[in-house]
């Protein structure tokens, strides 16, 4: 099947969508995006993914002041082009091409905005008693001081997602100088203890999530568990009863394994099914 993706005010074929070599993206890294996932048409998270966009957006001076009805026209139309099914929608906004390669920008740059579709796998729900925990290991932390902006630069993350993949396993967990938990190399971190849900502060050193948002709704208003947003140390991490990563792609993933340690006895824990439970019953409601 041939797909579909947009760019500049146009659907096209993939393989039709071109762009200037001095795009400021590609030069650059000037730009942001976000990847929201639909399950049978269906987004999750819809209006938080755009709100986020919108804010990465304000905070790198790109002016585009599209309404979230125009997004998600958008991004309906590309789900209607490539067939619906379980997909996630890639948008990327660059600040434009200029006539040179130059560091600094001119504020009437027009922006370049592409977007496509990637199938993504079905929901867990069928065989959550059947998912095996990620093995994961740790790195400080080499990124920019702006995680919470969602930067098409990813240089530092894809070399901590690479430090992951070269051992064969599914993630790098990172952690500050003062070995304080961050965030992970393309995921949020929880920590679980004695019942206690914690995961890290919001701030310049990660991303706010919008399923780690989601997760914590579910938390505070369907169960009676005690959860916080507070400073995870590495021995916190190290001596939980459960870990979790979440994200647009992984949702709510337990963790099992650590730099080759087990995460408590080694197996997914009680608690994260609970919590993926709710999860899979609430996501659409954000």
């Amino acid at each position: 099947m041939q797909q579909t993706v947009y760019l500049n005010d146009q659907f096209m074929p993939l393989e039709q969508a071109k762009i200037s070599p001095l795009d400021r993206g590609f030069l650059f890294g000037d730009g942001v995006y976000e990847v929201i996932p639909s399950y049978s048409g269906k987004f999750v998270g819809f209006d938080l993914h755009i709100e986020r966009l919108k804010r990465s957006l304000a905070a790198i001076k790109i002016e585009l002041n599209w309404t979230t009805d125009k997004w998600r026209s958008i991004a309906e139309r590309l789900l209607e082009e490539n067939g619906s099914g379980n997909l996630s929608v890639y948008i990327h906004v660059s600040r434009g091409a200029d006539v040179k390669r130059a560091h600094a920008y001119k504020t009437f740059n027009s922006p370049t905005v592409f977007a496509l579709t990637t199938e993504i796998p079905a929901p867990k729900v069928a065989n959550i008693d059947k998912v095996e925990g990620l093995s994961v290991v740790t790195q400080e932390d080499i990124r920019w001081q702006r995680c919470d902006v969602k930067s098409t630069a990813l240089l530092g993350n894809i070399m901590h997602f690479q430090h992951a993949y070269d051992q064969g396993v599914a993630e790098t967990i990172l952690y500050n100088k003062d070995r304080q938990v961050t965030e992970a190399s393309t995921s949020n971190v929880f920590v679980i203890k004695n019942n206690c849900i914690t995961t890290p502060p919001l701030d310049s050193q990660l991303l706010p999530g919008v399923t780690r948002h989601i997760v914590l709704d579910i938390i505070r208003s369907k169960t009676q568990y005690e959860v916080g947003e507070e400073i995870v140390t590495f021995d916190d991490l190290k001596q939980a009863d459960e870990v979790w990563l979440t994200s647009a792609s992984k949702e709510v993933a337990p963790v099992t394994l650590i730099d080759g340690d087990p995460v408590a006895d080694g197996k997914v824990g009680g608690l994260w099914l609970a919590i993926m439970s709710l999860f899979e019953q609430h996501k659409f409601d954000a």
